[in-house]
């Protein structure tokens, strides 16, 4: 069955009951913790395997890339594949492969084993944005944006527990115990999600007749700053900890600075989709992105201990973005089709979270970090003329 969807049908949404929905989100929150949290921790398993296998830094950026590609390569493939089936057999899929994957790393003895789990894991993720942000908007219909932001907040949460808890049990056992536990934790998380996500499918409205076209527009313009407000983010923490260091800092104070910016941004991601909904759409992302140029810019020039204390402030801006632009995606899917609309919109977000950082250390290798970070900072401020060009297509979809 198509799961496209239009706003109008939403009306059908806002009628659901306050159980539906705190099961839907409830579910889609749980498998955004997972899968953001399977995709950070493989950064503390990097240099682990470096020591084993004996890689170089571009062997561990391949296989980084195995899992990150597979996981956006196959967005949109993966998200029309399962549009034919329940979004909670699609969740709970796609959290058996990924789980099934760090299965095969943790049975793998060698290199080529390796790669096929953490492609198997890339696999799995692939599903889950698309599919979980449908099931959200579904539940919520037009006051979806909301619960979107804490769907997104949840992946933080995700990215925040997973790899600490596998540093952690890095000092008592080996990887491959460590992997296999995570691929035990995906299959009790599947379990939770059969029981907790509701059956069948939720209401879905056929495709928007007419209108296409401007919609599309707006969409693609969406997907833009998205796309760049990704950039601003991937150049700004790829800078910061050298910035720190030319200041005085050490690593402990880098990685105090890290939890910083990323506490406030989980905080910014909760609360600037219900700001989004609350002040309009476009003054809240030409808010956040100008604060977020000034924040970047005036780290340039502060000292160490006003640099920390400014840094929950900037994630706070710096992520919170995001949110609000989740939340835009069902008001601009091109005819209706919410699912594939996200599918889209994750893939250029995925798409420039890789190559982003590859740009920008490009920009630094030539003129040092500072630039690097000036750079980031535009970036963000180039956002302002594009979304206020955004207002027309919202407002055509009652936003602004």
């Amino acid at each position: 069955m198509s799961q496209a969807l239009r706003l109008d049908g939403f009306q059908r949404a806002d009628r659901a009951s306050p159980d539906l929905k705190r099961r839907s989100l409830g579910g889609a929150c749980l498998a955004h913790a997972l899968h953001d949290g399977y995709t950070d921790l493989l950064y503390v398993l990097l240099p682990v395997w470096q020591t084993e296998f004996g890689l170089g830094y571009a062997g561990l950026a391949v296989l980084r890339s195995l899992y990150y590609a597979t996981m956006g390569g196959l967005q949109i493939p993966a998200d029309r594949l399962a549009a034919r089936w329940p979004i909670r057999v699609s969740l709970t899929v796609s959290t058996l492969v990924a789980a099934a994957g760090f299965g095969v790393m943790a049975l793998s003895g060698s290199l080529f084993g390796l790669c096929a789990g953490l492609v198997l894991a890339g696999i799995g993720a692939s599903l889950q944005h698309p599919r979980a942000s449908l099931l959200v908007a579904q539940a919520y219909g037009g006051a979806a944006r909301g619960p979107l932001g804490i769907y997104n907040f949840a992946g933080d949460l995700g990215k925040a527990v997973f790899p600490v808890a596998v540093a952690l049990l890095l000092g008592v056992m080996a990887w491959r115990p460590v992997a296999g536990l995570m691929a035990a934790v995906g299959l009790a998380a599947a379990l939770a999600l059969v029981l907790v996500l509701p059956r069948g499918s939720l209401a879905a409205a056929p495709p928007r007749a007419g209108g296409s076209g401007g919609k599309g527009r707006g969409f693609a313009l969406l997907m833009t700053v998205g796309a760049l407000d990704t950039a601003t983010r991937m150049g700004t923490l790829l800078f910061l900890p050298f910035l720190l260091e030319a200041k005085g800092g050490t690593g402990t104070t880098t990685g105090l600075a890290l939890a910083l910016v990323f506490s406030g941004g989980a905080f910014g991601k909760a609360v600037c989709g219900w700001l989004g909904e609350r002040l309009g759409i476009v003054p809240c992302v030409v808010a956040t992105e100008t604060a977020t140029a000034l924040g970047i810019a005036a780290l340039l020039v502060l000292p160490l201990g006003p640099t920390l204390a400014l840094l929950p402030l900037l994630g706070l801006v710096l992520n919170g973005t995001s949110s609000v632009l989740y939340g835009t995606v069902p008001d601009l899917a091109p005819r209706g089709d919410v699912g594939r609309a996200f599918a889209l919109f994750y893939t250029a977000v995925i798409g420039s979270g890789g190559l982003a950082p590859i740009a920008y250390g490009a920009l630094g290798d030539r003129a040092g970090p500072a630039v690097g970070l000036l750079a980031a900072a535009a970036t963000a401020l180039a956002i302002v003329p594009l979304v206020l060009r955004l207002r027309r297509s919202l407002a055509a979809s009652g936003q602004a």
